[in-house]
């Protein structure tokens, strides 16, 4: 049951945003909501319910979680300069997913690769 709860409170978050810009017409406020970092809070709440009187293991787990979004993060934000731009100059929806997609994967491994090399992870 819990299982069926979490996934469907993150399909309401995917639809609400999806209704605001599409629907309503309201991309900023759309894209707000979509940038606040709601999939991680949700994670941290799981998280935390699911630990529940394991204080040592919630605290470490919450900690890595959130240290590890925070890292991440960074190699995907130039996706969201990437993507508009080729749909600017005409590119087709689907190449520019692929290149945005490619972008972040190899941002991405760049990312993992100097976490390790500099003992952060």
């Amino acid at each position: 049951m819990l299982i069926a709860v979490k996934i469907l409170t993150s399909a309401v978050l995917i639809w609400f945003v999806n209704e605001i810009v599409v629907r309503h017409g309201k991309p900023m406020v759309g894209s707000l909501i979509a940038s606040l970092p709601l999939v991680s809070l949700l994670t941290f709440f799981w998280i935390w319910f699911d630990l529940r009187g394991k204080e040592a293991e919630t605290v470490e787990k919450l900690a890595a979680h959130s240290g590890g979004v925070f890292w991440f993060v960074l190699p995907s934000l130039p996706m969201f300069l990437l993507i508009p731009w080729m749909l600017k100059k005409g590119i087709g929806f689907w190449p520019t997913m692929g290149a945005g997609c490619v972008l972040t994967m190899v941002l991405y491994f760049l990312m993992a690769k100097a976490l390790v090399k500099f003992g952060v992870w």
